[in-house]
């Protein structure tokens, strides 16, 4: 409970200018009284309580949680039981259940994550349906699985991180230039949505954890870098996304008009 309450008073701390900027501009600048003041600072209320709890489940659960099953997983008696190259030192390929793991850590979290979720609500309602919600989601959660994966490999084999970021953004360029237009605003803002409060602590932790556990790895230097990879590779899945379906919509349409001649 003392816990908490210093998180209490720290989230108050830092929601208090929030709620100063907000009520300067309302009074200050537009000269107008807030409509629904009280519904308004009970909203405040709920918010400050909500994240003082959030920060406490995230010291409580998601970070050892995500640290242990990263120690786990790279655990001596654990990788001899389940290796797969026959030489007497590790390789890179023997942390596959690792892989799998990170793949499945950032499928699972990013389809639950609440900012995501608002964000394809709003998207199908501007398009008039024409993208869909659980297609995005799914887009969006594929791409950060991927990255997350790449990202747990980047931190086993020790590469530098620039490579792979300064690769995964030649692929975006690329894809910019022929992705239909009206997705790729969304697909850049795809990639922000995924570092939020569910998906960031839990591939903070693996990624802490995966380099505190492997042999020659650094947490300092290669423990972070995940976050990176969660944002870079949506941006490619939901452009990659949008041009299959433009493709598959095209080839349907010419399939009509063959049948029609």
């Amino acid at each position: 409970m003392s816990e908490w309450l210093s998180l209490l008073i720290d989230t108050i701390g830092d929601v208090l200018p929030i709620i100063t900027i907000i009520f300067i501009f309302q009074w200050g600048i537009l000269r107008r009284p807030v409509a629904n003041l009280g519904k308004i600072l009970l909203g405040f209320v709920y918010v400050i309580l909500g994240l003082s709890l959030f920060l406490v489940g995230l010291e409580k659960a998601l970070f050892p949680l995500g640290n242990e099953m990263a120690k786990q997983l790279t655990a001596s008696e654990f990788l001899s039981r389940v290796r797969i190259s026959s030489s007497e030192m590790l390789s890179n390929i023997d942390y596959y259940w690792v892989y799998i793991f990170a793949f499945c850590i950032g499928f699972s979290t990013t389809i639950a994550e609440p900012a995501l979720i608002a964000v394809a609500m709003k998207a199908n309602q501007v398009s008039g349906g024409s993208i869909k919600v659980q297609g995005l989601r799914i887009a969006v959660a594929f791409g950060v699985a991927i990255g997350i994966a790449f990202g747990c490999y980047r931190i086993v084999a020790g590469d530098p991180i620039q490579y792979y970021i300064i690769a995964g953004y030649l692929v975006v360029v690329i894809q910019t230039r022929f992705a239909p237009a009206v997705i790729v605003p969304l697909a850049y803002d795809s990639g922000g949505v995924t570092t939020s409060t569910v998906t960031v602590p839990l591939v903070a932790a693996l990624g802490l954890g995966l380099a505190s556990t492997v042999p020659g790895r650094s947490p300092v230097m290669d423990g972070f870098g995940l976050i990176a990879f969660a944002s870079l590779f949506p941006i490619i899945s939901v452009m990659a996304y949008a041009q299959l379906t433009d493709w598959l919509n095209k080839r349907a349409s010419r399939k009509e008009n063959d049948n029609a001649i």
